[in-house]
């Protein structure tokens, strides 16, 4: 498997090799599913992450203040060919204040004035829960993950990073009931395990 090292896009997430100690007050978060009933569990598939499920045209929200990282509005995916880096269909990924990167993809639509380096708040409308990508024929849902922010690199996206490194359900479960639970610290560690180094899956 070819191995890609893994390139920091901005300068705060240098701070966690050496970090002080990250309290979860040190950030405000949100759910990212909001006003709407939702499922999801504690186990994803083959790698960290949490399908949210909830009624498609439900909003999907900035989960804390940040920076928009990459778009995408045109959904290219194709069941015949299932390339990984159109399986999330309509996305939106972002860079958090706390240098953290938040994915959510499958999206009905992305909202209108959400591009690539826009300043967002916690709460702001990112798009639409849908089932776009390979969610197609399925139930409505987001596909949320977390992970550092990464840059392309000889002339790949590392699209298996940005889908999710660890998983979300514990910092979900704390945003839902009000509570800020950080994934930082956590995020610093697979980072400093894998030395930003994670084999692309066939």
């Amino acid at each position: 498997m070819k191995r890609i090292h893994l390139v920091v896009s901005i300068s705060i997430f240098a701070n966690l090799f050496s970090p002080p100690s990250v309290f979860a007050s040190d950030f405000d978060y949100l759910f990212p599913v909001k006003d709407c009933k939702v499922t999801y569990s504690r186990y994803h598939h083959d790698y960290p992450a949490t399908d949210i499920f909830a009624k498609a045209g439900c909003i999907f929200i900035a989960p804390i203040a940040g920076e928009i990282d990459q778009v995408s509005r045109r959904d290219t995916w194709s069941g015949r060919i299932n390339a990984g880096d159109t399986r999330g269909g309509k996305f939106v990924s972002m860079i958090g204040d706390d240098g953290i990167r938040y994915y959510g993809s499958h999206l009905r639509f992305v909202s209108k004035g959400v591009k690539e380096g826009k300043r967002v708040e916690a709460g702001e409308t990112l798009g639409e829960i849908g089932s776009s990508g390979s969610a197609r024929g399925t139930a409505a849902h987001l596909h949320f993950g977390i992970s550092w922010p990464t840059a392309e690199y000889e002339g790949e996206y590392p699209w298996w990073i940005r889908r999710g490194v660890v998983n979300p359900y514990r910092y979900l479960r704390s945003w839902r009931s009000g509570q800020d639970l950080s994934p930082v610290n956590e995020i610093s560690s697979r980072y400093k395990e894998s030395g930003g180094l994670i084999e692309k899956p066939k």
